[in-house]
């Protein structure tokens, strides 16, 4: 047959021994229609006037017989055929033909020209029980190739040029038990190609150069889990995995699953802090703007499907807003730099916010930072101050307001403020412009000094984040290169560097399953690192932009109907919101 494509059509419906008439008019005019076959030489498309019964045989042609040339054995008899040995002797063309099913079968032969199958291209044959290709010359699948095929149990597509097939080839064979792609230039198979073929038994996929990545991965999840036996023969890359057999990958060791955040929203106004808190199990938002001099609460909007503002507290010079959230009653301690800070509080549901308090006049001069702790189970704000004359002070919750209850590390300048607990105790760690970071632990109703941070200078802020049973803190420099270190159980010790020019804020997030920290630049783009679990070391996952931050100050992250924002408050420009999406390689 000259190394011509075949295809092999077995048509339901016709008894053994019937006779045959040609139909008139039903011969392409392509093809020569004969008692035993229609040949279709070099027709560029799949004949469409074929009627169901158009040939019928007086004997049983064999299907082992019926291959090309490359095939055949010395006197025209045929060499076992690829898919006869493909998964055992129950897998081959010789039991396909003795099979009670099909065995009286009538048979159609056409050596084809056809480039591609395309959508519905057997309408008009619906009783085919099998269907072979082999040695063709088409490289594509369409969706709903073979729509119409319900009754399709076996179907060879061997040793042609196919490369891509569509996830919803195979859409509608319901009744296909055997399959075979094996021989072709398929380097992955689209995920859900074998949806809805719930009677599959046998399918081979050997002789494809499969590149074993992520597009692979779904195949080795699905092959345990499916009642067939398959082959899939070896891998043609990447480097390190060539040759290997696809059945001895581990789909655990693939990292198929990236993320990726994205531009949202920008709220206009620049921002030097922002906070998240729930309350009447709504999340919202409110953030530190100096310049418009006002603590900004943000909620979402359902219909507009963006953040919209709720409520402002008036704050000129403000620098933190920080909410604590005790049952109905709300509370956000506005620390401002001139104008003596305040405690705002709403009593309840549907109420608006108030000022209520002033506090520590005396000893919040020009505050800086902000937390929320709670010690013996009472809630605290810690706020640092920054004047040599002033103190960082802690406030405790007693009666209707909070009031001092300890003076810490007078006269350094403290900058920074970060409440975290090691070896089960509070312990609270204070950055300053003038020495290395203290750490001070809760011990008799008071914090007292425990440690400081060695080869830690100029350290303008710290962040902890735990991960793997272990506590980590990030360490921002203004100069010189920002730090990552990891508790011991009696010291912070540093774990990794990295360069950072102009940065106010290295902050770990924790999004989803993904422990992030993002180190923000005055100088240069912000920087998103990603934990990798299995080097304890943080990792450059992407920058944040456009639109490019300008003097970024915070970071945070709310979930919000069911989608997760990033928001970033920066000082010289709008405060902008990223949305964190999470990306299937393997799809």
């Amino acid at each position: 047959m000259g190394g011509a494509g075949i295809l092999l059509l077995l048509l339901a419906g016709a008894g053994a021994g019937a006779a045959w008439r040609p139909p008139k008019g039903k011969c392409p005019l392509s093809c020569s229609c004969s008692k035993d076959s229609a040949l279709c030489e070099g027709s560029p498309d799949l004949p469409e006037s074929f009627s169901p019964t158009l040939l019928s045989l007086e004997g049983h042609m064999p299907v082992s017989w019926v291959v090309g040339e490359k095939h055949q054995g010395q006197g025209g008899m045929p060499e076992s055929p690829r898919w006869e040995t493909a998964l055992g002797r129950g897998w081959s063309a010789g039991a396909v033909s003795s099979s009670p099913t099909i065995a009286h079968i009538p048979s159609s032969l056409v050596r084809t020209g056809v480039t591609q199958l395309k959508a519905g291209s057997f309408l008009r044959v619906p009783t085919l029980h099998l269907l072979l290709f082999t040695s063709n010359s088409f490289s594509v699948i369409e969706d709903d190739a073979f729509a119409g095929l319900s009754h399709l149990q076996y179907l060879f597509i061997e040793d042609n040029e196919i490369g891509t097939i569509s996830k919803n080839a195979l859409r509608g064979l319901r009744s296909l038990t055997h399959l075979s792609l094996a021989n072709n230039h398929l380097e992955t198979l689209p995920r859900f190609l074998f949806r809805g073929l719930e009677t599959l038994t046998h399918v081979d996929l050997r002789g494809n150069p499969f590149q074993c990545d992520c597009r692979v991965l779904w195949l080795l999840q699905w092959m345990p889990a499916v009642n067939a036996s398959v082959g899939t023969g070896a891998c043609a890359g990447p480097a390190a995995l060539t040759h290997m057999q696809l059945r001895h990958l581990d789909p655990t060791t693939f990292k198929c699953r990236a993320i990726e955040l994205s531009w949202f929203q920008t709220v206009g106004e620049s921002a030097l802090g922002v906070e998240p808190f729930s309350y009447q199990g709504e999340p919202h938002i409110v953030l530190a703007q100096p310049f418009a001099g006002r603590c900004l609460i943000l909620t979402w909007d359902y219909s507009l499907q963006r953040f919209r503002p709720e409520e402002e507290l008036s704050a000129p010079s403000v620098v933190s807003c920080k909410p604590l959230v005790l049952g109905p009653r709300l509370f956000v301690l506005a620390a401002r730099l001139w104008g003596g800070s305040q405690l705002w509080a709403r009593p309840g549901p549907g109420l608006r916010l108030a000022p209520t308090q002033a506090l520590a006049p005396r000893r919040l001069l020009r505050p800086n930072d902000a937390e929320v702790l709670w010690l013996d189970g009472q809630p605290c704000f810690v706020v640092a101050d920054a004047s040599k004359a002033g103190s960082t002070t802690l406030l405790c919750q007693d009666g209707p307001g909070f009031y001092p209850r300890q003076s810490l590390h007078a006269w350094h300048r403290d900058t920074d403020a970060e409440a975290l607990e090691l070896d089960g105790r509070p312990h609270l760690l204070l950055a300053s412009a003038s020495q290395r970071p203290v750490l001070f632990h809760w011990f008799g109703g008071r914090f007292e000094r425990r440690t400081d941070i060695p080869e830690a200078e100029d350290v303008y802020a710290t962040r902890h984040f735990q991960a793997g049973g272990d506590v980590f803190l990030c360490l921002t420099r203004y100069i010189g290169d920002s730090m990552v270190m990891r508790w011991d159980g009696s010291m912070f010790r540093l774990l990794q560097q990295l360069p950072s020019r102009g940065a106010h804020v290295f902050q770990p997030l924790l999004i989803a399953r993904d422990q992030l920290a993002i180190l923000g630049s005055d100088f240069a783009f912000s920087q998103v690192f990603r934990l990798e679990p299995d080097k304890g070391l943080l990792e450059p996952l992407q920058e944040l932009g456009p639109p490019a931050l300008v003097a970024p100050r915070a970071f945070t992250h709310i979930t919000m109907a069911g989608r997760r924002f990033l928001f970033a408050a920066c000082f010289k420009g709008p405060t902008q919101i990223y949305q964190h999406h999470e990306l299937d390689l393997s799809a």
